[in-house]
């Protein structure tokens, strides 16, 4: 067993909605333990069995059956999450302005040059490995920077939390 943070792209909006207590439920029939949920958007703390990739993919399956959509599931170690906290490299005004994107894999080189050219107006990105450091001047809900076009430039699906959300993540998992 390995403790995981896990992230479910894009659920609670637009229709595809995964209530909590089955998504704990869900993850426990996939064989996972101490499932701790955290707000409504797809966020679970949990010990993890054997191979954690092959477990986020018996999610993605097991929300797809179960619900009728596709989504990622990408998952962190603890350790792996804090670090990216720790990386964060935009001045912090206000942590709800502040993202962590974290993605499905590490973006190919070229890509990089492709999403360059995503409009971004005096909001920020920097790409460090598998996950995308965001800043929004005015906060995601003004943002000139799309990250959907900008994740679709670096051919990678990802799933953004706000700098407080990961923290409470961290902390959740550390107990």
């Amino acid at each position: 067993m390995s403790t995981r943070i896990l992230f479910v792209r894009a659920v609670n909006v637009g229709g595809a909605t995964l209530p909590m207590a089955e998504f704990r439920a869900l993850l426990a029939e996939l064989g996972g333990e101490s499932v701790r949920t955290y707000i409504a958007s797809g966020n679970a703390v949990l010990d993890v069995p054997g191979d954690a990739a092959r477990f986020d993919r018996a999610v993605e399956a097991a929300i797809t059956e179960r619900y009728g959509f596709v989504r990622e599931v990408i998952s962190r170690t603890p350790a792996e999450v804090s670090a990216a906290l720790a990386a964060h490299p935009f001045e912090v005004v206000d942590p709800k302005f502040s993202y962590i994107t974290f993605l499905t894999a590490t973006p190919a080189a070229g890509a990089l040059d492709a999403a360059a050219n995503v409009p971004t107006g005096d909001d920020e990105w920097q790409l460090a490995g598998r996950e995308l450091h965001l800043r929004f001047a005015d906060g995601m809900g003004r943002a000139v920077l799309n990250l959907d076009r900008l994740l679709r430039s670096l051919g990678v699906a990802g799933t953004a939390r706000n700098l407080r959300t990961t923290q409470a993540l961290v902390e959740l998992a550390a107990g």
